[in-house]
C-alpha cells in the first residue's frame, strides 16, 4: 500500500512539475523548428463577415464599429448581434453595418454567431469574431490574410490591453502576454496550433459551420470546443502576431471573480478534450494533435502554481532533494514568464503591478469556489470605460 501511495505521489508531482518547465521546453522546440514568417501576398481582397456580439450592454458598440470602419480594407460587412439589448440608442450611418436584434434571448455566443450567419447579406468567404468591448487595428484583416493565403483555415490574432488603469487590469494584461507568447506564438512555431482566445480570431465560414453548426453551446467556453473540433480534424490554427485587437481588461475585483469563475469552469468542463487529441495524435502520428492535447490538459496558471508551492513545502520535511528540484522548477517558470514579457510589447506599468500577484491569485481562489454556479453569476462581463476614455487610449497607443 505504501508503494502504491508513493508511486501516486511521485506521479502527481511529476505532472504538476512538468507544467513549470513546459514553457521553456516549448520555447526550445519552437526555436529548433521555427519557420520564416510568410510575406503578405497582394491580391484580391477576401470577403469578410465581421461578427460583433453584445449581450445586455451596448455602451462600447459605437467605438468598436468606429474602429472597424477605419480598417484599411473594403470587402467586408459588420454584423452586430445585439442579444437582449436595448438598441434604441444604436444608430450607424454606414451601409457596411447590419444591426440584428434576435426576437428571443439567445444568451449564447455561438447562437449569436449563427444568427448572424443565417442573416448574411451575401455569401462571405471568411468570418472574424470581435467582442463588443474590442477595438481593431487598421491592418487587422490584411494581416489575417497573410496566413489565410498560406492555406490556413483558422487563425488567431493577438489581444492587447486596451486599458491598464488598475492593478487588476495590468495583471490581467500580463497574463494575456504570457499565454499569447506560449500558447499562441511558441505553440504554433513548434508545429502545433495556437489556442483560441474568444475574439480576434477568424475562420473560413465553411470550417466554422462544419465545426459548430450542429452543436448548441451555452455558457462560456465555445472557443474551447471550437479549437478542439479544428485540431481533431488535424487542421492547424495559425497565430498572427500582427493581427491586433485591443481588449478591455478586468479592472475591478467583482469583474475578475465573475469572469474567472466562468473561465475556470470551462477548463474543468473541457480539459478532457486533451486526452482525446493525444490519443488521436498517437494514432495519426500527428505532432499537432499530441502537443495541443498536452496544452489542453494543463490546469489554469494559478492552480498548478499553488499546488507546486504546496508540494515543495511538504518536501522540505520529507525529501529536501525533491524540494530543491521544485525550487529549480519555479526558477524555470519565472524565467519563462520574464522572457514572455521581455519579448513582447509590455507596458512598463505591467512590470510595476507584478507585486500585486498574490492579491490577484487570492481573487482567483474565490473564483474557484464559485465555478459550479459560474454561468449563473453572469453570462457576460460588464465594463466601465466611457467612449471618451477609449478614444484617449487609442490615441495614446497611436492606433
Amino acid at each position: 500500500m505504501n508503494h502504491i501511495a508513493n508511486t501516486l505521489w511521485n506521479a502527481v508531482q511529476a505532472i504538476i512539475g512538468f507544467n513549470l518547465i513546459f514553457p521553456l521546453l516549448l520555447l526550445f522546440i519552437a526555436t529548433l523548428v521555427r519557420k520564416k514568417k510568410p510575406a503578405r501576398q497582394p491580391g484580391k481582397e477576401a470577403d469578410y463577415a465581421i461578427i460583433v456580439t453584445a449581450y445586455l450592454y451596448t455602451d462600447s458598440l459605437h467605438s468598436v464599429v468606429s474602429s472597424i470602419l477605419k480598417l484599411n480594407y473594403s470587402n467586408y460587412l459588420i454584423y452586430i448581434v445585439a442579444d437582449n439589448c436595448d438598441i434604441s440608442n444604436l444608430h450607424f450611418e454606414s451601409d457596411k453595418v447590419v444591426l440584428l436584434r434576435p426576437e428571443t434571448v439567445l444568451a449564447s455566443n455561438t447562437r449569436s454567431h449563427f444568427y448572424a450567419i443565417r442573416n448574411f447579406r451575401r455569401a462571405h468567404e471568411r468570418l472574424t469574431i470581435i467582442d463588443s468591448d474590442n477595438l481593431v487595428e487598421p491592418e487587422y484583416l490584411n494581416n489575417l490574410n497573410t496566413y489565410f493565403d498560406q492555406g490556413f483555415e483558422a487563425v488567431q490574432g493577438i489581444r492587447e490591453a486596451k486599458n491598464l488603469d488598475t492593478t487588476y487590469a495590468r495583471l490581467d494584461g500580463a497574463r494575456d502576454i504570457y499565454y499569447h507568447y506560449y500558447d499562441g506564438k511558441q505553440l504554433f512555431d513548434a508545429g502545433s496550433s495556437a489556442t483560441l482566445a474568444g475574439s480576434g480570431m477568424a475562420f473560413t465560414v465553411a470550417l466554422y459551420r462544419e465545426c459548430l453548426e450542429q452543436k448548441d453551446i451555452v455558457g462560456a467556453g465555445f472557443d474551447k470546443i471550437l479549437q478542439s473540433e479544428i485540431v481533431k480534424r488535424n487542421k492547424r490554427i495559425a497565430f498572427v502576431p500582427d493581427a491586433i485587437v485591443f481588449d478591455e481588461k478586468t479592472s475591478r475585483s467583482d469583474q475578475l471573480v465573475n469572469q474567472r469563475a466562468r473561465w475556470i469552469n470551462t477548463w474543468f468542463k473541457y480539459f478532457r478534450f486533451g486526452f482525446t487529441l493525444i490519443f488521436k495524435g498517437i494514432a495519426n502520428f500527428s505532432w499537432n494533435q499530441i502537443l495541443f492535447g498536452i496544452v489542453l490538459l494543463r490546469p489554469p496558471l494559478f492552480i498548478f502554481l499553488i499546488l507546486g508551492m504546496m508540494m515543495m513545502f511538504v518536501n522540505l520535511f520529507i525529501n529536501p532533494m525533491v524540494a530543491a528540484l521544485w525550487a529549480a522548477g519555479f526558477i524555470a517558470f519565472v524565467t519563462g514568464f520574464v522572457i514572455s514579457l521581455k519579448r513582447s510589447h509590455t507596458d512598463p506599468r505591467i512590470y510595476t503591478s507584478l507585486a500585486g500577484i498574490p492579491k490577484f491569485v487570492f481573487f482567483q481562489l474565490i473564483s474557484l469556489a464559485n465555478i459550479f454556479r459560474a454561468n449563473k453569476r453572469s453570462v457576460s462581463t460588464q465594463h466601465f470605460h466611457t467612449e471618451t476614455e477609449i478614444e484617449k487610449t487609442l490615441q495614446e497607443q497611436k492606433v
